[in-house]
């Protein structure tokens, strides 16, 4: 569950570019479902529909590559996407979500975890 450095050429470029423009949206949303009782928010992103999570922001609407979902640790663990017995694993790689936006990048290639800093303000 760390930052794959597969992810640096092919998908760090667009996913940065797309992340600028909704950072903000992100990290409100994060704060909004601590807020109400879920803890570790994660945030699926993709280029075509799938099945996990909302939909936060379609990419078609702003005119972007990714359209992110939003999510939480108890929908992984019950869709199996964490394996029960990886609980603790997820817990120590996960990051402080006032300072790090949890994305779950799913493509044809890639699936994995990525933790991106918000911008500083």
């Amino acid at each position: 569950m760390n930052n794959d450095p597969e992810l640096n050429g092919k998908y760090l470029g667009t996913i940065s570019q797309d992340f600028v423009r909704v950072a903000d949206t992100l990290k409100e949303a994060s704060y909004q479902l601590r807020k109400s009782g879920f803890d570790y928010p994660i945030f699926p992103i993709c280029q075509i529909a799938q099945p996990v999570g909302q939909v936060l922001i379609d990419r078609n609407m702003l005119g972007l590559q990714w359209s992110y979902y939003v999510s939480f640790l108890d929908e992984f663990l019950q869709r199996g996407l964490v394996e029960e017995d990886k609980r603790d694993a997820f817990f120590a790689a996960y990051k402080d979500p006032d300072e790090f936006c949890c994305l779950f990048v799913i493509d044809k290639e890639f699936t994995n975890f990525v933790f991106i800093p918000y911008p500083e303000d």
